[in-house]
This record gives structure tokens, C-alpha cells and sequence, in this order.
């Protein structure tokens, strides 16, 4: 399988600095061994590396594409998780597909900080093959985040609470927002506030996950039912 950069013009292509270390010194290539690079906007190049060094790698392009995005959309409102499980979060919801994720400053949320957020998302494009890296939203509070819910078809909340399951309520549509809340959970009054302005609440199933694993799980089970997947 061939290893993914991202350059900011895969026309001429280079890789520098942690990029050019990561091929030299990292992943041990050579020059003539082959590799993929994007602009994380869905353009891609296959490159053979002319030479290599711990400071640049010169490219030569073989082959250019581009990937069109799905006609659905997945985004998550994902409330701070504790510090150690933040990078893990995006991660996830990086690999599971989702075109953006909103960082939630929750009443409950214990993490403080979502300012290497976007590190995380591209450095988890890479690792899963993903020619779009996920937008990385400005934390948000409840106020901007309710504010978001009139740029999406469904909103959906998970909640132990709900007496619907996510099989029950997700329906076909071009963009989708999941809520996903802390570990301490959501408030009633952060529920009653989604409610009012339109989202729906979801079961996720019995078992209570974490607030780092709901969000894949949520992406997964909402992506199959839409046929995403």
C-alpha cells in the first residue's frame, strides 16, 4: 500500500520538512520506491522519489486523479473529551469518514482545548488513505452550535435516554450532524435545547461507550443506513 502526503501543489510536487522526515528517516524509502500525494481537497498524484534526503524529497509525477466526494455528508458535534482521549477522538471520526468535526464546549465536557484538533485530523488522513482531510471547526459553545442545525437536513443526538434507536429515525439525506456529548453526558437543558431546534434523539444500543468511541460508532451505524458505505 502506498503512503499518502499531503503538499499544498501536487502539480510539482515536495516533500519538506516533517514530511521529508517522516519519508527519509521514519518509513526508511528510497529513491524509486513509489508514493501518493494530495492537496486535501480530493486531488491526488502517484510519485516516484528521485532523491531523498532528511530535508526534501524531489517527486516525479506518474499518475493524477481526482476523487469526487459523496453526495452525503457526515459531520459530528463532538463535545471535548478528556485531554489523553482528544487526539484519539479525532482519529476515529477522521477514519470513519466524516467530512467535519465541530470541537463542543459542553457544560459537562472536561476537556479545555481543541487547538491540535486539525494536526490530529490530517496526520489520521494520512494514516487512512483519505484524499479530504475533515474541516476542524473553532470550539464551539451551545449557542453556535444549535446555530449550526439550520445548515443540516437531520441532526441526530445520542442519548441513553432515547427510546428510538438509530435504525428507527435515520433517513437518506445530504447532510448530516451527530451530536455527541461528554462523559458526564448532556444536561436536560442542553437536551430540550437540541430538541427545540430541531434534533432528533438516538439510541446508539445497551452498551454506554465512551464519549472517544460513541462518535465512530454513531458515524458507522448512521453511514450504513444512509448506503454511504
Amino acid at each position: 500500500m502506498l503512503q499518502l502526503f499531503f503538499v499544498e501543489d501536487i502539480n510539482s510536487p515536495e516533500l519538506i520538512g516533517d514530511n521529508a522526515h517522516h519519508a527519509e528517516r521514519v518509513l526508511r524509502m528510497n529513491s524509486g520506491e513509489e508514493l501518493l500525494v494530495s492537496d486535501g481537497n480530493g486531488n491526488w498524484a502517484k510519485c516516484s522519489i528521485l532523491s531523498i534526503s532528511k530535508k526534501s524529497v524531489e517527486l516525479k509525477v506518474i499518475e493524477k486523479g481526482y476523487e469526487e466526494k459523496s453526495n452525503q455528508s457526515v459531520s459530528v458535534l463532538q463535545a471535548l473529551p478528556k485531554s489523553d482521549r482528544a487526539k484519539e477522538t479525532v482519529e476515529l471520526l477522521t477514519a470513519a469518514g466524516v467530512d467535519a468535526i465541530y470541537p463542543w464546549q459542553s457544560a459537562r465536557a472536561i476537556g479545555k482545548e481543541s487547538d491540535k484538533w486539525e494536526v490530529a485530523s490530517i496526520e489520521a488522513s494520512k494514516q487512512s488513505r483519505r484524499f479530504y482531510i475533515p474541516k476542524v471547526s473553532p470550539k464551539l459553545d451551545t449557542e453556535k452550535a444549535v446555530g449550526l442545525f439550520k445548515e443540516f437536513d437531520q441532526v441526530l443526538v445520542c442519548h441513553e435516554s432515547a427510546a428510538s434507536k438509530v435504525s428507527d429515525l435515520v433517513k437518506p439525506a445530504a447532510n448530516t450532524l451527530i451530536v455527541i456529548g461528554p462523559e458526564g453526558g448532556l444536561t436536560n437543558e442542553e437536551l430540550a435545547t437540541f430538541e427545540a431546534a430541531g434534533a432528533k434523539v438516538i439510541k446508539l444500543g445497551r452498551p454506554v461507550l465512551r464519549s472517544a468511541h460513541a462518535g465512530i460508532a454513531a458515524v458507522s451505524a448512521v453511514s450504513a443506513l444512509m448506503r454511504v458505505w
